[in-house]
């Protein structure tokens, strides 16, 4: 850390493998004291800004495993940074509760033609136009390249330096605060990237006790797991506490495998818990989980691990078969509307019935919680990206369909998240890309994707290429859309809807008892009660009345022309949704 009263840095490292060890800074070395449990430590002449690398028994120079600038990328040098020295206007900030707010998920790179933090900025205003409460960025620590999603990073300290400075970083989240919103970062702590991850050599970072499909697997329960299970929970406190970030998603917490008496999850929920008494501030911690396991949310003393909100896929799984009729892959085990009416009332489908997907009882039922303890969506950045052509949505369904989709989403039960560019249907595609410099390593990532796509049934042909820069470059959100029919369109029925949730108590109630759903399979109608309003649901192929079981419903929110009151409900037009006040 950076004394701005001597001209010194103290650096340390973990490094229980080496048997020597010196710190280079400026093309000099300096050798480093050894301390307990595999800590090396020196003071040495350096200030804010300056290079530095870590030499183990006289190897090559290596980047800090803790670095947080890697300004050379995945094999450069390590900068030292103050994180003292940012001027903050964001004294006293709380974010929304995440029960009342709207979470916006983007990926920096291709939010904005500069696809920097800076460029990510000046867009915030359309976000807070919107209505939007919460930013959601996907992962920003350092990952080889120029380009990519970041879920392969491995200085997980230290921002993309393409995307900016660590400083650009930090004005990127006082701007969200200054404009009123929260932001969460998406942190992968499952496994790490294969370009630039030189932890091994350091320690044991890594574990062949299990398997992930990422290869080797992250040690939190073997040898010198202590010392490994630190290293991801500062790293979690460094972007709450310097980046002042306001809540972490965590990345495929299934593939987290700890079988410690206190797992690492319920060890990084007290730690968060413990930064909070001391800074003052709310935070929020949101899991990825293919589990449908409900011990994530529930607090230790009820034998969980004490996290906030996990995404609810069950939802999305329901919602997405239902409206385009896909039945590959997951989707097998969903496609009906009591799939959909089961998931809004329960938050889990499979909850521990069969799952043909899978050919096997999976998951169990989240009795007790509450529906704004799950974030839903109708798209994120893998739905969309582990498509063979990226197609999003606004690709597979009609506008109307589009605008029935919206409804269900933003009047759920559970704290609605959009993907860049779905409030106006973007044209874009959201493709998976990367930008290794290693020949062997992009050819591996080309024919991995196309395999791993042609065995969800896509035809591998469709695949772009994730290395060429074309695939990147197309991914960029068109900012001018937003302005244009049929876009403009779109995007007002999305700012109606947030508009209404945020106004109208009802649909911020996360009491799942209170939620009704009546549907007819054969009809195809559907209509989600939520307390004194009623959204209505033709999904058929010609208009139908929709009852909604109210004397009088009054018409509050449709996308087109008012719908016709009949007796008992309201009349709708081929995929019409009509939100309606009953009581």
């Amino acid at each position: 850390m950076w004394d701005p009263m001597t001209p010194r840095t103290s650096f340390q490292v973990w490094a229980p493998r080496a048997g020597r060890v010196e710190v280079e800074v400026n093309a000099e070395r300096h050798a480093m004291s050894p301390g307990e449990r595999g800590w090396w430590r020196a003071e040495v002449p350096a200030g804010p800004g300056a290079e530095y690398a870590y030499v183990l028994d006289g190897g090559p120079t290596l980047p800090d495993p803790r670095s947080p600038w890697q300004s050379h990328g995945v094999h450069g040098r390590s900068r030292c940074v103050d994180h003292t020295a940012f001027a903050w206007t964001d004294r006293h900030w709380q974010a929304a509760p995440l029960c009342d707010g709207v979470v916006y998920e983007l990926h920096v790179g291709t939010f904005s033609a500069a696809g920097t933090f800076a460029g990510a900025a000046e867009r915030l205003p359309h976000l807070v136009d919107l209505g939007i409460t919460h930013v959601e960025i996907m992962p920003v620590a350092e990952f080889p390249g120029a380009r990519g999603w970041g879920y392969d990073g491995v200085d997980l300290y230290a921002p993309h330096h393409a995307y900016g400075t660590p400083d650009d970083l930090k004005r990127l989240v006082d701007a969200c605060h200054a404009h009123g919103l929260g932001v969460i970062l998406d942190v992968v702590y499952n496994h790490l990237g294969p370009s630039g991850n030189y932890l091994d050599r350091f320690g044991p970072y890594f574990t062949h006790r299990y398997a992930t499909p990422w290869g080797v697997a992250v040690n939190l329960d073997d040898a010198g797991s202590d010392e490994v299970r630190r290293f991801f929970t500062d790293d979690a406190k460094m972007w709450l506490r310097d980046y002042h970030f306001d809540g972490l998603r965590l990345d495929a917490v299934h593939a987290i495998f700890d079988s410690s008496a206190k797992h690492f999850l319920e060890e990084l929920a007290e730690e968060v818990a413990g930064l909070e008494r001391e800074l003052g501030r709310r935070f929020t911690l949101i899991a990825e989980s293919d589990l449908n396991d409900p011990r994530l949310l529930r607090a230790p003393e009820h034998g969980g691990f004490g996290l906030h909100a996990q995404w609810n896929e069950d939802f999305h799984h329901a919602l997405h078969a239902l409206l385009t009729g896909e039945r590959h892959g997951y989707f097998a085990d969903f496609g009906s509307l009591a799939d959909l009416a089961r998931a809004l009332r329960h938050a889990f489908v499979l909850d521990g019935c069969y799952s043909r997907f899978r050919d096997r009882r999976h998951g169990r039922a989240p009795a007790g919680l509450t529906g704004d303890r799950f974030v839903g969506f109708l798209q994120n950045h893998d739905q969309i990206g582990n498509r063979a052509r990226g197609d999003r949505s606004s690709h597979l369904l009609a506008p109307a369909r589009l605008e029935l989709a919206a409804a269900l989403v933003l009047t759920a039960p559970f704290v609605p998240m959009l993907f860049q560019g779905e409030e106006w249907g973007a044209s874009t595609p959201f493709q998976y890309f990367t930008d290794h410099a290693e020949p062997e390593l992009a050819q591996a990532v080309r024919e991995g994707r196309r395999r791993e796509l042609a065995s969800f049934g896509w035809d591998p042909h469709d695949v772009p290429d994730p290395q060429a820069e074309e695939t990147f470059a197309r991914c960029k959100l068109d900012w001018s859309e937003p302005e244009r029919a049929p876009h403009a369109a779109l995007l007002d029925w999305h700012r109606r809807l947030i508009a209404l949730r945020r106004r109208e108590p009802d649909l911020r109630d996360g009491r799942l008892e209170r939620v009704e759903v009546d549907f007819d399979e054969a009809a195809r109608w559907l209509v989600l009660r939520r307390g004194s309003l009623a959204v209505a649901c033709n999904l058929s192929a010609h208009p139908q009345p929709v009852p909604i079981r109210a004397a009088a419903p009054v018409p509050l929110l449709w996308p087109d022309e008012r719908p016709e009151l009949v007796a008992g409900g309201v009349r709708l037009q081929a995929d019409g949704v009509a939100v309606c006040r009953v009581a």
